[in-house]
């Protein structure tokens, strides 16, 4: 515990990063900067060990890498590729892989890769360098970065896995799995979760098999045998996820999920869906009918941009605003995927790198 003298130096200290954060050259973010600094200054003030300083610094610094290397790409949609990287380059698996990088970056999107080998690589050889970006992980093996990306500026190594798949959700706008080992169902599994409890997404996943293949299948038949019949998840939780052994309908499908789409957020209690394309009272209407059980309270409605967000950059978009019960998500998958059907005929034809 920390001494009476100890608190005190602490708020003393708190208080001149107060003073120092408000000499920053921009304070745009003062209130994130000064509760950062502030939360450093609280955990100097107690006796943590030098191991716990040592994670605390190197996530620190791959947060940092990872934050500077986006940031200038921030406002382009990214897919990120999951797979085993000892696919070896002469399966159709990875030859699919490829093809699949080729056709996505096609509709506008960037790639991510864990940069290794296998369908990583193929990833990042589809979808060429200049589209590629490169999450790679300091391991003891299987560790060095593929050919394809090896090199570029937009390869990022990081120290830890949680750091490493922080940067992989926070900046996909779309998950696409191929075959692979315990790493690939970690990174299936870890985002199926994020996803369920609202922590990632909405975004469309796609779980992609070579023409007659079965391992996703089988993937589905444990889900649906172990978990969906044992009331482990809820029976609209599969609509999380695409499962196709079509590249055709695996880009179709990602394409679809953005034509109407574009973005949400809560405000507050709200949850906040921003659209390409408004909607007709007729098709809000018809969403209030079918979609009423995963309200708290209220209705759907439509909306402009709320107070909350007139400085967001998508603030000429059409919304609509609701009381999502944050529970839900299958069926708010499923609402998309209504949003979506109502508005093919209507949407601009936009490209869906711009978020």
């Amino acid at each position: 515990m920390a001494s009476d003298f100890q608190k005190t130096t602490v708020e003393s200290i708190e208080a001149e990063v107060t003073k120092l954060v408000k000499n920053l050259p921009t304070l745009n973010y003062q209130k994130w900067i000064e509760r950062s600094l502030s939360t450093i200054v609280r955990m100097a003030g107690e006796e943590l060990d030098r191991l716990d300083w040592k994670i605390l610094a190197a996530s620190l610094q791959d947060m940092e890498k990872g934050f500077n290397i986006f940031y200038p790409y921030r406002h382009i949609r990214k897919i990120t590729i999951f797979g085993s990287a000892r696919t070896s380059p002469n399966t159709p698996e990875y030859k699919m892989a490829v093809d699949f990088a080729r056709r996505i970056t096609n509709q506008g999107f960037m790639v991510m890769t864990g940069a290794g080998g296998g369908i990583m690589q193929a990833g990042n050889e589809g979808a060429g360098a200049e589209k590629s970006f490169g999450l790679n992980i300091q391991l003891p093996f299987e560790q060095e970065s593929n050919p394809f990306i090896e090199g570029d500026h937009k390869l990022i190594n990081f120290k830890y896995f949680f750091t490493r798949k922080l940067f992989f959700l926070r900046e996909s706008d779309a998950l696409a799995l191929f075959p692979g080992g315990f790493g690939t169902l970690d990174e299936g599994f870890e985002s199926l979760t994020l996803t369920q409890t609202g922590k990632y997404g909405p975004a469309p996943l796609v779980l992609i098999d070579c023409p007659g293949g079965n391992y996703w299948d089988d993937w589905n038949d444990f889900i649906h045998k172990q978990l969906l019949r044992r009331g482990l998840i809820s029976q609209d939780d599969p609509s999380l996820y695409t499962i196709t052994d079509d590249l055709e309908v695996a880009c179709q499908a990602i394409a679809d999920f953005y034509r109407v789409y574009h973005s949400s957020r809560y405000v507050k209690e709200k949850f906040v869906i921003r659209l390409n394309s408004e909607l007709s009272e007729t098709d809000v209407e018809k969403l209030n009918q079918e979609f009423s059980d995963i309200l708290n309270t209220g209705r759907i409605e439509k909306s402009q941009a709320l107070p909350e967000e007139s400085e967001d950059e998508t603030a000429d978009l059409p919304r609509l605003v609701l009381h999502f019960n944050q529970k839900d998500t299958g069926r708010l998958y499923q609402m998309i995927a209504e949003i979506n059907q109502m508005g093919a005929n209507t949407a601009e034809s936009t490209h869906p790198e711009h978020k």
